[in-house]
């Protein structure tokens, strides 16, 4: 929940007409992580949580992709960038470890 606050917090300065595009886009996916992560953790299996924690790492990985983006085009100055790419590394292995962990014992 921590990086969801975080996505919004920078994303909070990007410009006005980003609104509808990367800002949006990268809410979104911050949003999507602990989403999965939950649905996931109340299904009944083994094969559903490891499918969902897939798709939350799936969505960690666009967000990379679009943190990577926002730095290039400036939205993102260094230190912001760089405080999010350690959160996402953080929550990846986790989230792998995680996924190998119930894999299993499935």
């Amino acid at each position: 929940m921590a990086l969801v606050e975080s996505i919004y917090q920078c994303t909070n300065t990007f410009p006005s007409e980003e609104k509808f595009g990367l800002l949006s886009q990268m809410r979104r996916c911050a949003v999507s992580i602990p989403s999965n992560i939950a649905e996931g953790a109340a299904k009944s299996s083994a094969a559903d949580y490891s499918r969902f924690l897939t798709i939350a790492i799936g969505s960690l990985s666009e967000l990379d992709t679009q943190l990577e983006l926002s730095k290039r085009l400036q939205f993102l100055n260094d230190a912001a960038f760089e405080s999010l790419d350690s959160q996402l590394g953080s929550i990846s292995r986790m989230l792998i470890g995680l996924r190998r962990s119930i894999r299993s014992k499935a």
